[in-house]
Protein backbone atom coordinates (compact mmCIF):
# COMPACT_ATOMS: atom_id res chain seq x y z
CA UNK A 1 0.00 0.00 0.00
CA UNK A 2 1.26 3.48 -0.93
CA UNK A 3 0.03 6.78 0.47
CA UNK A 4 0.72 10.46 -0.25
CA UNK A 5 0.51 13.57 1.88
CA UNK A 6 1.81 17.13 1.99
CA UNK A 7 4.10 18.22 4.81
CA UNK A 8 3.01 21.87 5.08
CA UNK A 9 5.76 22.92 7.47
CA UNK A 10 8.56 21.48 5.35
CA UNK A 11 6.85 22.28 2.01
CA UNK A 12 7.40 18.71 0.88
CA UNK A 13 5.55 15.84 -0.79
CA UNK A 14 5.76 12.66 1.26
CA UNK A 15 5.11 9.24 -0.25
CA UNK A 16 5.02 6.26 2.12
CA UNK A 17 4.74 2.59 1.34
CA UNK A 18 5.23 -0.96 2.54
CA UNK A 19 7.64 -3.58 1.38
CA UNK A 20 11.16 -3.23 0.04
CA UNK A 21 12.70 0.23 0.21
CA UNK A 22 12.93 1.85 -3.29
CA UNK A 23 16.41 2.22 -4.71
CA UNK A 24 15.63 5.70 -6.00
CA UNK A 25 12.80 8.21 -6.32
CA UNK A 26 12.58 11.45 -8.27
CA UNK A 27 10.20 14.22 -9.27
CA UNK A 28 11.05 15.23 -12.84
CA UNK A 29 9.70 18.33 -14.58
CA UNK A 30 10.47 20.40 -17.68
CA UNK A 31 13.18 22.54 -16.08
CA UNK A 32 13.85 20.99 -12.68
CA UNK A 33 14.41 17.65 -10.97
CA UNK A 34 14.17 16.76 -7.28
CA UNK A 35 15.53 13.51 -5.85
CA UNK A 36 13.76 12.21 -2.76
CA UNK A 37 15.24 11.58 0.64
CA UNK A 38 14.40 7.92 1.24
CA UNK A 39 14.22 6.57 4.77
CA UNK A 40 13.03 3.44 6.44
CA UNK A 41 13.40 -0.14 5.35
CA UNK A 42 12.21 -3.52 6.38
CA UNK A 43 8.42 -3.34 6.39
CA UNK A 44 7.87 0.38 5.57
CA UNK A 45 9.66 3.20 3.75
CA UNK A 46 9.16 6.90 3.16
CA UNK A 47 10.24 9.14 0.27
CA UNK A 48 10.28 12.89 0.96
CA UNK A 49 10.38 15.24 -2.01
CA UNK A 50 11.26 18.86 -1.14
CA UNK A 51 9.24 21.21 -3.29
CA UNK A 52 12.25 23.48 -3.71
CA UNK A 53 15.41 23.28 -5.77
CA UNK A 54 18.64 25.21 -6.23
CA UNK A 55 19.98 25.88 -9.72
CA UNK A 56 23.18 27.50 -10.98
CA UNK A 57 24.52 27.93 -7.46
CA UNK A 58 21.60 30.12 -6.43
CA UNK A 59 19.30 29.85 -3.41
CA UNK A 60 16.79 27.08 -2.91
CA UNK A 61 13.52 28.26 -4.47
CA UNK A 62 10.07 26.73 -5.08
CA UNK A 63 9.85 24.41 -8.08
CA UNK A 64 8.95 25.92 -11.45
CA UNK A 65 5.33 25.47 -12.52
CA UNK A 66 4.54 22.58 -14.81
CA UNK A 67 3.70 18.90 -15.10
CA UNK A 68 6.09 16.61 -13.23
CA UNK A 69 6.56 12.87 -13.45
CA UNK A 70 6.73 11.06 -10.12
CA UNK A 71 9.09 8.10 -10.33
CA UNK A 72 9.58 5.66 -7.45
CA UNK A 73 11.33 2.43 -8.34
CA UNK A 74 9.21 -0.70 -7.84
CA UNK A 75 6.39 1.18 -6.06
CA UNK A 76 2.72 1.16 -7.02
CA UNK A 77 1.75 4.85 -7.09
CA UNK A 78 -1.17 4.77 -9.52
CA UNK A 79 -3.78 5.03 -6.78
CA UNK A 80 -2.40 7.99 -4.85
CA UNK A 81 -4.33 11.28 -5.02
CA UNK A 82 -3.98 14.74 -3.49
CA UNK A 83 -6.39 17.49 -4.42
CA UNK A 84 -4.82 20.93 -5.05
CA UNK A 85 -3.13 22.34 -1.95
CA UNK A 86 -1.85 25.93 -1.74
CA UNK A 87 1.42 26.26 0.16
CA UNK A 88 3.66 29.27 0.67
CA UNK A 89 5.77 28.55 -2.41
CA UNK A 90 3.65 26.40 -4.73
CA UNK A 91 0.25 24.90 -5.36
CA UNK A 92 0.46 21.14 -5.79
CA UNK A 93 -1.88 18.35 -6.91
CA UNK A 94 -1.07 14.65 -7.29
CA UNK A 95 -2.77 12.09 -9.51
CA UNK A 96 -0.86 8.83 -9.55
CA UNK A 97 2.45 9.38 -11.26
CA UNK A 98 1.51 12.88 -12.41
CA UNK A 99 2.23 15.88 -10.20
CA UNK A 100 1.03 19.34 -11.10
CA UNK A 101 3.02 22.28 -9.71
CA UNK A 102 1.42 25.71 -10.07
CA UNK A 103 1.94 29.20 -8.64
CA UNK A 104 0.70 29.64 -5.05
CA UNK A 105 -2.46 31.47 -6.10
CA UNK A 106 -5.77 30.97 -4.33
CA UNK A 107 -7.91 29.17 -6.96
CA UNK A 108 -10.69 31.72 -6.42
CA UNK A 109 -8.56 34.29 -8.26
CA UNK A 110 -8.29 32.02 -11.28
CA UNK A 111 -12.03 31.82 -11.86
CA UNK A 112 -13.64 34.19 -14.35
CA UNK A 113 -15.40 35.99 -11.52
CA UNK A 114 -12.23 36.22 -9.43
CA UNK A 115 -10.14 37.60 -12.31
CA UNK A 116 -12.85 40.11 -13.16
CA UNK A 117 -13.04 41.32 -9.57
CA UNK A 118 -9.28 41.90 -9.40
CA UNK A 119 -9.24 43.68 -12.76
CA UNK A 120 -12.06 46.00 -11.78
CA UNK A 121 -10.36 46.75 -8.47
CA UNK A 122 -7.18 47.58 -10.39
CA UNK A 123 -8.99 49.84 -12.83
CA UNK A 124 -10.62 51.75 -9.95
CA UNK A 125 -7.33 52.06 -8.05
CA UNK A 126 -6.05 55.66 -7.87
CA UNK A 127 -2.52 54.37 -8.51
CA UNK A 128 0.69 55.93 -9.72
CA UNK A 129 1.32 57.25 -6.21
CA UNK A 130 4.08 54.98 -4.89
CA UNK A 131 7.74 55.86 -5.41
CA UNK A 132 8.26 52.45 -6.94
CA UNK A 133 9.13 50.64 -10.17
CA UNK A 134 7.24 47.62 -11.48
CA UNK A 135 9.65 45.45 -13.50
CA UNK A 136 8.74 42.64 -15.89
CA UNK A 137 11.00 40.62 -18.18
CA UNK A 138 9.65 38.20 -20.79
CA UNK A 139 6.19 38.09 -19.22
CA UNK A 140 7.58 37.21 -15.80
CA UNK A 141 9.24 34.00 -16.99
CA UNK A 142 12.65 35.33 -16.00
CA UNK A 143 14.28 38.22 -14.17
CA UNK A 144 16.87 39.34 -16.67
CA UNK A 145 17.49 41.32 -19.84
CA UNK A 146 17.41 45.13 -19.82
CA UNK A 147 14.98 45.45 -16.89
CA UNK A 148 17.34 43.54 -14.58
CA UNK A 149 20.33 45.70 -15.52
CA UNK A 150 18.26 48.84 -14.91
CA UNK A 151 17.10 47.41 -11.57
CA UNK A 152 20.70 46.87 -10.44
CA UNK A 153 21.75 50.40 -11.36
CA UNK A 154 18.63 51.94 -9.83
CA UNK A 155 19.12 49.99 -6.59
CA UNK A 156 22.63 51.41 -6.38
CA UNK A 157 21.68 55.00 -7.18
CA UNK A 158 18.23 55.26 -5.59
CA UNK A 159 18.00 52.66 -2.83
CA UNK A 160 14.83 54.20 -1.36
CA UNK A 161 12.84 53.41 -4.51
CA UNK A 162 10.73 50.29 -4.00
CA UNK A 163 11.24 47.65 -6.69
CA UNK A 164 8.53 45.14 -7.58
CA UNK A 165 9.23 42.23 -9.94
CA UNK A 166 6.45 40.48 -11.83
CA UNK A 167 7.06 36.70 -11.87
CA UNK A 168 5.04 33.74 -13.11
CA UNK A 169 5.88 31.84 -9.94
CA UNK A 170 8.29 31.94 -7.02
CA UNK A 171 10.89 29.77 -8.77
CA UNK A 172 12.01 32.98 -10.50
CA UNK A 173 14.68 34.60 -8.34
CA UNK A 174 14.37 38.37 -7.96
CA UNK A 175 17.31 40.72 -7.28
CA UNK A 176 18.37 41.48 -3.74
CA UNK A 177 16.05 43.96 -2.06
CA UNK A 178 13.28 43.56 -4.63
CA UNK A 179 9.76 42.27 -3.97
CA UNK A 180 8.40 39.36 -6.02
CA UNK A 181 4.73 39.63 -7.00
CA UNK A 182 3.18 36.58 -8.65
CA UNK A 183 1.19 37.41 -11.76
CA UNK A 184 -2.55 37.25 -11.22
CA UNK A 185 -2.48 37.72 -7.44
CA UNK A 186 -4.03 40.73 -5.67
CA UNK A 187 -0.49 41.86 -4.80
CA UNK A 188 0.51 41.82 -8.49
CA UNK A 189 -2.44 43.93 -9.57
CA UNK A 190 -1.90 46.39 -6.74
CA UNK A 191 1.85 46.82 -7.44
CA UNK A 192 1.21 47.30 -11.14
CA UNK A 193 -1.23 50.07 -10.42
CA UNK A 194 0.65 51.72 -7.54
CA UNK A 195 4.12 52.07 -9.11
CA UNK A 196 5.01 55.38 -10.71
CA UNK A 197 7.16 53.65 -13.35
CA UNK A 198 6.75 50.39 -15.25
CA UNK A 199 9.86 48.95 -16.92
CA UNK A 200 9.07 46.08 -19.29
CA UNK A 201 10.76 44.38 -22.23
CA UNK A 202 7.70 43.01 -24.04
CA UNK A 203 4.01 43.73 -24.41
CA UNK A 204 1.88 44.68 -21.41
CA UNK A 205 -0.57 41.85 -21.10
CA UNK A 206 -3.87 41.52 -19.33
CA UNK A 207 -5.94 44.62 -18.80
CA UNK A 208 -3.86 47.78 -18.55
CA UNK A 209 -5.13 51.09 -17.20
CA UNK A 210 -2.62 53.92 -17.00
CA UNK A 211 -2.72 55.80 -13.71
CA UNK A 212 -2.23 59.57 -13.43
CA UNK A 213 1.48 60.33 -13.47
CA UNK A 214 2.41 56.74 -14.27
CA UNK A 215 5.07 56.17 -16.96
CA UNK A 216 5.98 53.12 -19.03
CA UNK A 217 9.55 52.49 -20.23
CA UNK A 218 9.57 49.82 -22.92
CA UNK A 219 13.16 48.53 -23.15
CA UNK A 220 12.39 45.92 -25.84
CA UNK A 221 14.60 42.85 -26.02
CA UNK A 222 16.76 42.86 -29.11
CA UNK A 223 17.92 44.51 -32.29
CA UNK A 224 15.75 42.99 -35.03
CA UNK A 225 16.83 40.95 -38.00
CA UNK A 226 13.39 39.36 -38.41
CA UNK A 227 10.41 41.54 -39.24
CA UNK A 228 8.31 42.78 -36.34
CA UNK A 229 4.77 43.91 -35.59
CA UNK A 230 3.35 45.95 -38.50
CA UNK A 231 6.15 44.71 -40.76
CA UNK A 232 5.32 41.01 -40.43
CA UNK A 233 4.20 39.22 -43.60
CA UNK A 234 0.51 39.31 -44.45
CA UNK A 235 -2.18 41.89 -43.82
CA UNK A 236 -4.03 41.31 -40.56
CA UNK A 237 -6.20 44.23 -39.40
CA UNK A 238 -6.60 42.75 -35.91
CA UNK A 239 -2.84 42.52 -35.50
CA UNK A 240 -2.44 46.10 -36.72
CA UNK A 241 -5.01 47.34 -34.21
CA UNK A 242 -3.35 45.38 -31.40
CA UNK A 243 0.11 46.75 -32.25
CA UNK A 244 -1.07 50.37 -32.28
CA UNK A 245 -3.06 49.90 -29.06
CA UNK A 246 -0.01 48.40 -27.37
CA UNK A 247 2.55 50.98 -28.47
CA UNK A 248 0.32 53.82 -27.29
CA UNK A 249 0.76 52.48 -23.77
CA UNK A 250 4.51 53.23 -23.87
CA UNK A 251 5.94 56.63 -22.96
CA UNK A 252 9.54 55.85 -23.87
CA UNK A 253 11.16 53.15 -26.01
CA UNK A 254 14.77 52.02 -25.60
CA UNK A 255 16.87 51.10 -28.64
CA UNK A 256 20.28 49.49 -28.82
CA UNK A 257 21.34 51.53 -31.87
CA UNK A 258 20.05 53.97 -34.50
CA UNK A 259 19.23 51.07 -36.85
CA UNK A 260 16.80 49.71 -34.26
CA UNK A 261 15.44 53.18 -33.57
CA UNK A 262 14.29 53.55 -37.18
CA UNK A 263 12.75 50.07 -37.38
CA UNK A 264 11.01 50.09 -33.99
CA UNK A 265 9.47 53.50 -34.57
CA UNK A 266 7.83 52.36 -37.81
CA UNK A 267 7.09 48.76 -36.82
CA UNK A 268 5.21 49.92 -33.71
CA UNK A 269 3.88 53.22 -35.09
CA UNK A 270 5.69 54.87 -32.18
CA UNK A 271 5.47 58.45 -33.38
CA UNK A 272 5.70 61.66 -31.37
CA UNK A 273 7.33 60.06 -28.37
CA UNK A 274 11.01 59.63 -27.44
CA UNK A 275 13.27 56.70 -28.25
CA UNK A 276 16.39 56.55 -26.13
CA UNK A 277 19.35 55.24 -28.15
CA UNK A 278 21.67 54.31 -25.32
CA UNK A 279 22.91 50.79 -26.05
CA UNK A 280 21.52 47.85 -24.12
CA UNK A 281 21.91 47.81 -20.32
CA UNK A 282 21.86 44.00 -20.39
CA UNK A 283 25.15 44.07 -22.32
CA UNK A 284 27.07 46.15 -19.78
CA UNK A 285 28.42 42.96 -18.20
CA UNK A 286 30.05 42.00 -21.50
CA UNK A 287 32.32 45.02 -21.23
CA UNK A 288 32.82 45.17 -17.48
CA UNK A 289 32.77 41.71 -15.89
CA UNK A 290 34.87 38.56 -15.86
CA UNK A 291 33.50 35.23 -17.01
CA UNK A 292 35.16 33.09 -14.33
CA UNK A 293 32.22 33.28 -11.89
CA UNK A 294 29.71 32.21 -14.53
CA UNK A 295 31.83 29.27 -15.61
CA UNK A 296 32.29 28.20 -12.01
CA UNK A 297 28.51 28.28 -11.42
CA UNK A 298 28.03 26.12 -14.52
CA UNK A 299 30.75 23.68 -13.49
CA UNK A 300 33.04 24.51 -16.43
CA UNK A 301 36.81 24.56 -16.11
CA UNK A 302 38.74 27.67 -17.11
CA UNK A 303 40.65 25.78 -19.86
CA UNK A 304 37.60 24.25 -21.56
CA UNK A 305 36.24 25.51 -24.89
CA UNK A 306 32.60 26.54 -24.56
CA UNK A 307 30.10 26.73 -27.43
CA UNK A 308 26.73 28.38 -26.85
CA UNK A 309 23.87 27.19 -29.08
CA UNK A 310 21.10 29.80 -28.87
CA UNK A 311 18.51 29.67 -31.68
CA UNK A 312 15.41 31.83 -31.79
CA UNK A 313 11.85 30.52 -31.55
CA UNK A 314 9.71 29.63 -34.55
CA UNK A 315 6.20 30.96 -35.17
CA UNK A 316 5.09 27.52 -36.38
CA UNK A 317 6.30 25.41 -33.43
CA UNK A 318 6.20 25.67 -29.64
CA UNK A 319 9.39 23.82 -28.77
CA UNK A 320 13.00 24.72 -29.39
CA UNK A 321 14.37 23.75 -32.82
CA UNK A 322 16.52 20.62 -32.77
CA UNK A 323 18.96 21.27 -35.59
CA UNK A 324 21.91 20.35 -33.35
CA UNK A 325 22.71 17.10 -31.62
CA UNK A 326 24.56 18.74 -28.71
CA UNK A 327 26.26 15.60 -27.41
CA UNK A 328 27.60 14.80 -30.89
CA UNK A 329 28.73 18.42 -31.31
CA UNK A 330 30.62 18.23 -28.03
CA UNK A 331 32.43 15.14 -29.35
CA UNK A 332 33.11 16.69 -32.75
CA UNK A 333 34.61 19.87 -31.29
CA UNK A 334 36.04 18.69 -27.94
CA UNK A 335 34.00 21.42 -26.26
CA UNK A 336 31.32 21.98 -23.65
CA UNK A 337 28.04 22.79 -25.40
CA UNK A 338 25.57 25.12 -23.70
CA UNK A 339 22.02 24.81 -25.05
CA UNK A 340 19.89 27.93 -24.66
CA UNK A 341 16.26 27.80 -25.74
CA UNK A 342 14.29 31.01 -26.31
CA UNK A 343 12.13 32.39 -23.49
CA UNK A 344 9.06 31.37 -25.49
CA UNK A 345 10.18 27.72 -25.33
CA UNK A 346 10.92 27.77 -21.61
CA UNK A 347 7.76 25.94 -20.62
CA UNK A 348 7.89 23.41 -23.48
CA UNK A 349 10.08 20.34 -23.60
CA UNK A 350 12.70 19.27 -21.11
CA UNK A 351 16.34 20.13 -20.58
CA UNK A 352 18.70 18.56 -23.10
CA UNK A 353 21.34 16.32 -21.58
CA UNK A 354 24.43 14.38 -22.50
CA UNK A 355 28.15 14.21 -21.94
CA UNK A 356 29.60 17.74 -21.79
CA UNK A 357 26.17 19.24 -22.52
CA UNK A 358 24.53 21.78 -20.20
CA UNK A 359 21.00 22.99 -20.87
CA UNK A 360 20.91 26.64 -19.78
CA UNK A 361 17.42 27.49 -21.06
CA UNK A 362 16.39 28.25 -17.48
CA UNK A 363 19.48 30.33 -16.70
CA UNK A 364 18.28 33.83 -15.76
CA UNK A 365 20.66 36.05 -17.74
CA UNK A 366 21.62 35.44 -21.36
CA UNK A 367 24.36 38.07 -21.26
CA UNK A 368 26.33 36.11 -18.67
CA UNK A 369 26.17 33.04 -20.90
CA UNK A 370 27.56 35.14 -23.75
CA UNK A 371 30.33 36.18 -21.39
CA UNK A 372 31.14 32.54 -20.57
CA UNK A 373 31.11 31.28 -24.16
CA UNK A 374 34.07 31.16 -26.54
CA UNK A 375 31.82 31.08 -29.61
CA UNK A 376 28.13 31.50 -30.44
CA UNK A 377 26.00 29.29 -32.68
CA UNK A 378 22.69 30.92 -33.55
CA UNK A 379 20.35 31.48 -36.47
CA UNK A 380 18.08 34.55 -36.65
CA UNK A 381 18.13 35.48 -32.98
CA UNK A 382 18.87 39.03 -31.87
CA UNK A 383 21.53 37.49 -29.62
CA UNK A 384 23.86 37.98 -32.59
CA UNK A 385 23.78 41.76 -32.00
CA UNK A 386 24.68 41.28 -28.33
CA UNK A 387 27.42 38.69 -28.72
CA UNK A 388 29.25 40.91 -31.20
CA UNK A 389 30.08 43.22 -28.27
CA UNK A 390 32.60 40.56 -27.23
CA UNK A 391 34.29 40.28 -30.61
CA UNK A 392 34.27 36.48 -30.30
CA UNK A 393 33.39 34.29 -33.31
CA UNK A 394 29.82 33.55 -34.41
CA UNK A 395 28.38 30.78 -36.55
CA UNK A 396 24.92 30.74 -38.16
CA UNK A 397 23.21 27.35 -38.43
CA UNK A 398 20.31 28.05 -40.81
CA UNK A 399 18.89 24.89 -42.42
CA UNK A 400 15.47 26.55 -42.76
CA UNK A 401 16.78 29.87 -44.10
CA UNK A 402 14.65 29.92 -47.25
CA UNK A 403 11.44 29.09 -45.40
CA UNK A 404 12.08 31.51 -42.54
CA UNK A 405 13.17 34.37 -44.78
CA UNK A 406 10.63 33.81 -47.51
CA UNK A 407 7.50 32.68 -45.67
CA UNK A 408 7.66 32.64 -41.88
CA UNK A 409 8.97 36.09 -40.90
CA UNK A 410 11.20 37.80 -43.44
CA UNK A 411 14.32 39.87 -42.78
CA UNK A 412 15.23 43.55 -42.65
CA UNK A 413 18.53 42.85 -44.41
CA UNK A 414 20.24 39.97 -46.21
CA UNK A 415 21.94 37.92 -43.50
CA UNK A 416 24.02 35.97 -46.00
CA UNK A 417 25.59 39.17 -47.32
CA UNK A 418 26.36 40.80 -43.97
CA UNK A 419 26.72 38.08 -41.33
CA UNK A 420 29.99 38.40 -39.37
CA UNK A 421 30.51 34.64 -39.53
CA UNK A 422 29.83 31.62 -41.75
CA UNK A 423 26.31 30.44 -42.62
CA UNK A 424 25.99 26.64 -42.57
CA UNK A 425 23.10 24.28 -43.28
CA UNK A 426 24.05 21.07 -41.47
CA UNK A 427 25.78 19.99 -38.28
CA UNK A 428 28.62 18.53 -40.33
CA UNK A 429 29.19 21.91 -42.00
CA UNK A 430 29.02 23.55 -38.57
CA UNK A 431 31.64 21.22 -37.11
CA UNK A 432 33.92 21.88 -40.08
CA UNK A 433 33.50 25.65 -39.68
CA UNK A 434 34.29 25.42 -35.96
CA UNK A 435 37.50 23.58 -36.82
CA UNK A 436 38.54 26.15 -39.43
CA UNK A 437 41.15 28.50 -37.97
CA UNK A 438 41.07 30.83 -40.99
CA UNK A 439 37.49 32.04 -40.93
CA UNK A 440 37.99 34.72 -38.27
CA UNK A 441 40.40 36.58 -40.54
CA UNK A 442 38.07 35.99 -43.48
CA UNK A 443 35.15 37.68 -41.67
CA UNK A 444 37.16 40.32 -39.80
CA UNK A 445 36.12 43.23 -42.06
CA UNK A 446 32.45 42.27 -41.90
CA UNK A 447 32.66 41.86 -38.14
CA UNK A 448 34.19 45.32 -37.70
CA UNK A 449 31.50 46.93 -39.89
CA UNK A 450 28.81 45.07 -37.92
CA UNK A 451 30.11 46.38 -34.61
CA UNK A 452 30.33 49.93 -35.95
CA UNK A 453 26.67 49.82 -36.93
CA UNK A 454 25.17 47.93 -34.02
CA UNK A 455 27.42 48.20 -30.93
CA UNK A 456 28.75 51.76 -30.69
CA UNK A 457 26.73 52.45 -27.52
CA UNK A 458 27.38 49.07 -25.88
CA UNK A 459 30.26 50.41 -23.83
CA UNK A 460 29.45 49.11 -20.36
CA UNK A 461 27.61 52.27 -19.28
CA UNK A 462 24.16 51.89 -20.88
CA UNK A 463 22.37 51.24 -17.58
CA UNK A 464 23.97 54.37 -16.09
CA UNK A 465 22.68 56.51 -18.95
CA UNK A 466 19.18 55.06 -18.80
CA UNK A 467 18.93 55.55 -15.03
CA UNK A 468 20.29 59.11 -15.45
CA UNK A 469 17.31 59.82 -17.71
CA UNK A 470 14.83 58.12 -15.36
CA UNK A 471 15.99 60.21 -12.42
CA UNK A 472 16.43 63.47 -14.36
CA UNK A 473 12.87 63.22 -15.69
CA UNK A 474 11.50 62.51 -12.23
CA UNK A 475 9.93 59.15 -13.13
CA UNK A 476 10.91 58.13 -9.58
CA UNK A 477 12.51 60.10 -6.75
CA UNK A 478 15.91 59.04 -5.37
Amino acid sequence: MTTARIDDAAEALVIAGTGQRPADAALIGPRARVDARISGGGKTWKATFPLQASRWGGPSLPLPSGEYELRIADADIEGIRIDPVVLTGVRIAVNGGSVRIAPPIDPVYETAEGRSTLEERYVAQAGGTENAVFFESFYGRSVGCNPRAIDRELALRAPDVRRYWSVVDLSVEVPEGAIAVVEGTPQWWHARGAARLLVVNDWLRRRFARKPGQKVLQTWHGTPLKRLALHRPGFDPRRMAAVVKESRRWDVLLAQNTYSERILRKAYAFFGRPIWVEGYPRNDVLATEDRAAVRTALGIRADERVLLYAPTWRDDRSEMVDFVDPELLAQQTDAVVLVRGHSRTLEQGRDRSGARVIDVTGYPETARLLLAADALITDYSSVMFDFSVTGKPMYFLVPDLDHYRGQLRGFYFDLAERAPGPLVRTQEELAAALADTEHEAEFAERYAAWRRQFNTRDDGHAAERVVDRILDLGFVTP
